[in-house]
């Protein structure tokens, strides 16, 4: 916090400072329980009608009266990464939409609509790396027609908690009653330890996913549309640990995307009954050691806020987070035009 020489406390933002990481302290709600004040780090989405709206790195929005601030100021765009390889948001975002390729998209502006007949948000949202090329209200009208015209509900995909990451538009898109349905977060690590965690042993490696890979992978009854998602990216790879019998589905199954430099993971799944013995280390280890044979050096991933089991898994493999993203829906229905 900033303190004057004078040993107080001092509030050195304004509404100028919207768009800027700030800290700031305030009095804690009356008749609560915890300190006497609370501190917020994030960035400064609006500051309007004596309220100010910051939105933390994981994408919660909090509403604070201004009347109750006693200081504050704007801080460092975002913190040091203590480890793991170093890389923008911007970069990240094109390396993973590369790996989870649509069917079909368009170009609005320097926004890519994406349609895949509704197989995963990913392939079937706006990526925002931009400026639209309209004005908001214009580019989201433009957005729902697009995907309306496909039978496809509307949906934008954000992120948060990183340089260059798109609090503002969050913000912008909560105003106007897009709803948040899906929180998770791209970690990323170097590659060479994931190799060196398993042999990588018994596990098959293949160019396409075939009908026991697709046997294990969660999402059932896969359509030729998930297939071409599933096989698309510059360098794709599934991976397979066999069943114990013939005709059994495999015990385990992931698939990478080879980049340039990243190595991008997904469908890494186990079987139930065979959980906590190493199976998705293994399978992670094969592919990296391909990925590594290609030329790759850093890995990433994305991972579910709620998934304990996997983010454990991705930790102790060196993995940490680098942003949160987000998919908000459109509307239920068309919002007023602005007056």
């Amino acid at each position: 916090m900033e303190i004057s020489s004078t040993g107080r406390f001092e509030v050195r933002i304004t509404a100028a400072d919207v768009g800027k990481r700030v800290s700031v302290r305030r009095l804690s709600e009356p008749g609560g329980t915890g300190e006497k004040f609370t501190d917020t780090v994030g960035v400064l989405t609006s500051w309007d009608d004596g309220v100010l709206l910051i939105t933390r790195k994981g994408g919660e929005a909090v509403r604070i009266a201004e009347s109750s601030l006693v200081a504050g100021k704007v801080v460092p765009a975002a913190p040091a990464r203590r480890r793991g390889p170093a890389a923008t948001y911007e970069e990240l975002a094109r390396v993973v939409a590369r790996a989870w390729r649509p069917v079909e998209s368009e170009r609005l502006g320097e926004w890519e609509l994406r349609a895949a007949g509704g197989f995963t948000r990913r392939a079937n949202s706006v990526l925002p790396l931009g400026d639209p090329g309209l004005p908001l209200d214009e580019a989201l009208t433009a957005v729902r027609r697009w995907y309306g015209e496909r039978g496809l509900p509307a949906y934008v995909q954000t992120a948060t908690g990183a340089e260059g990451t798109q609090e503002l538009l969050c913000a912008e898109l909560e105003r106007r009653g897009w709803v948040r349905e899906v929180t998770a977060e791209v970690w990323t690590g170097a590659l060479a330890p994931v190799a060196d965690r398993a042999e990588g042993s018994g596990v098959v490696l293949s160019r396409t996913a075939d009908e026991a890979w697709l046997a294990r992978y969660q999402r059932k009854g896969v359509s030729g549309v998930a297939l071409k998602v599933l096989g698309s990216g510059p360098s794709v790879w599934f991976a397979t640990v066999p069943g114990a019998a013939a005709g059994e589905a495999p015990a385990a199954i992931g698939r990478c995307v080879v980049d340039g430099r990243w190595a991008s993971f997904a469908a890494v799944e186990v079987d139930p009954a065979r959980r906590r013995r190493g199976l998705a280390t293994t399978v992670m280890a094969a592919l990296a050691r391909q990925a590594l044979a290609e030329g790759a050096s850093a890995a990433c991933l994305q991972v579910e806020t709620d998934n304990a089991g996997a983010r454990a898994l991705y930790a102790g493999s060196g993995f940490a987070a680098h942003h949160a993203y987000h998919h908000y829906r459109e509307p239920a229905t068309e919002p007023p035009a602005s007056p």
